[in-house]
């Protein structure tokens, strides 16, 4: 009866009392915890880890010893998991909106589009002063020589854009300036000898080669004043184009009066491009800025292989019918138009599908999360640049005479294409322009093969080809875009 409490069996292993809490007495001195927790409140708040709040302990000199004298745990990671227990989760928000470096102004982007559709008015106007015999295929005459020298045009401008872009990304504007200097004379003598090689395929291409010569000029200097952001000055050089072609259509202007337009936008255009660039004429040379390597010349080669590759489908797209069938189809300007003032819209839902991913890499909190926020945006995207495609295209048609009817086979085809050129754009605004260039060079050359062997309706061989084209980008922009890493800028 008289034997201790502590022996029973239900109070076995109790060695202490029950701890009883109460307040602390006015006079006791203060938790040094607490005070450590309201010293760094706004750190460990904001921390997502334990370690990150042992790691500011330790960098403000607090040592083992030092933690276990004054606040009675073990090291500095236990006081950190303590501190981090006693304090709510508060992450401070940015002062202000994120940056975004994809935002980009829709007029910007239409005016590129302009731009780059109104030298199409240049054909319009000179079409009298390409009369002669058909070409060999059942093309109009001078055609040969004017698609040889704008393709040649294509692959060395887009190739030296893009060295100059690198320059400019590089901070060095002397560097691209000069780049530009060099590279668009070499790129209008180029194209001007290729052109005048093809004339040798018939009597009747001298004229065209003429033409063709004016052309590589043009793309030059156009090149140069897309590249400095001169767009609206470029625009200005085409005013003699933009005035002359009504007149020419409703008067029926002479030979001399059309040759005097095409030479005087032609005149001004190389005017302007030099006026950019003779500020930059001093001998120099490329050179990189400190601690920076030069743009490598072989990293431009996949941009003018893409440029080949996205100039053959539009080029298939509006006289593929002729190639096939000889002269007594029609070409289909209104395609190449529609495409072609596309690329305006285009850039700038580029812009905006980039802009968008961003926002919704900060606003995911999982990687399936993020991955449908992409394919939502970029289905918009994509959906918002057919249904502009389409209404050029539709409204082209009407105005144009004797444009062929844009429907059933024709209508998917151009679709097709255009979702061949949009996806295309975008692997090469998230670095695989390499991916892009083989993917849409090997279209434009299934279809070259096609057409030459004759293998079946031309615009089925279309609309299959770029199909196909579309269905392989569209699993290399899964696996790439589906990855955030893609996205960081």
């Amino acid at each position: 009866m008289s034997g201790s409490l502590w022996l029973k069996a239900e109070s076995a292993g109790l060695d202490t009392l029950p701890a009883v809490p109460r307040p602390r007495p006015s006079w006791a001195a203060a938790d040094p915890i607490d005070d450590l927790t309201t010293r760094l409140e706004e750190v460990i708040a904001a921390a997502v880890h334990p370690d990150e709040i042992a790691a500011v302990l330790e960098s403000d000199g607090m040592t083992d010893d030092h933690i276990r004298l004054t606040y009675g745990r073990e090291n500095s990671f236990a006081l950190a998991e303590d501190l981090y227990a006693r304090v709510e989760r508060r992450y401070p928000e940015p002062d202000g909106p994120p940056a975004d470096p994809w935002h980009t102004g829709l007029g910007g982007c239409l005016l590129r589009g302009l731009v780059f559709a109104l030298p199409g008015l240049a054909y319009v106007l000179g079409a009298p002063l390409l009369a002669g015999p058909a070409a060999a295929p059942g093309l109009p005459a001078g055609t040969v020589p004017l698609l040889a020298g704008a393709v040649t045009g294509w692959v060395w401008n887009q190739a030296l854009s893009h060295r100059a872009y690198s320059w400019l990304g590089l901070g060095d504007r002397a560097a691209a300036a000069r780049t530009l200097l060099r590279g668009a004379p070499a790129g209008a003598l180029v194209g001007a000898l290729v052109a005048l090689a093809a004339a040798a395929a018939g009597p009747g291409e001298w004229g065209g080669a003429v033409f063709a010569a004016g052309q590589a000029v043009y793309l030059a200097a156009a090149t140069v004043l897309l590249v400095l952001d001169r767009e609206k000055a470029l625009l200005g050089a085409l005013a003699p184009l933009i005035a002359g072609t009504p007149a020419a259509h409703w008067l029926g202007l002479p030979g001399p009066a059309r040759a005097a337009l095409l030479g005087t936008s032609l005149a001004l255009a190389v005017g302007l491009a030099a006026r950019e660039l003779l500020p930059w004429t001093a001998p120099a040379g490329e050179r990189a800025p400190a601690g920076r390597a030069a743009p490598r010349l072989a990293a431009s080669v996949p941009y003018g292989l893409f440029g080949l590759g996205t100039g053959g489908l539009v080029l298939y797209a509006a006289i593929g019918d002729v190639v096939a069938e000889g002269a007594g189809a029609s070409v289909a300007g209104p395609t190449a138009v529609a495409l072609t003032l596309s690329m305006g819209p285009a850039e700038w839902l580029l812009h905006r599908f980039r802009s968008e991913s961003l926002a919704g890499l900060r606003a995911s909190t999982s990687a399936r999360a993020f991955r449908r926020t992409t394919a939502v945006t970029l289905s918009l995207c994509l959906t918002v640049y057919l249904a502009v495609l389409l209404a050029l295209a539709v409204t082209g048609t009407l105005l144009w005479p004797g444009a062929p009817d844009i429907g059933g086979t024709r209508l998917a085809s151009l679709l097709l294409i255009g979702t061949v050129l949009w996806a295309a754009l975008l692997l090469q605004s998230f670095g695989a322009v390499l991916t892009a260039a083989v993917v849409c060079g090997a279209a434009a050359a299934a279809q070259t093969v096609a057409l030459a062997m004759g293998t079946g309706d031309p615009r089925l061989v279309g609309a299959g080809v770029a199909g196909s084209a579309a269905a392989v980008l569209a699993v290399f922009g899964a696996v790439l875009l589906g990855r955030a890493t893609a996205h960081r800028t």
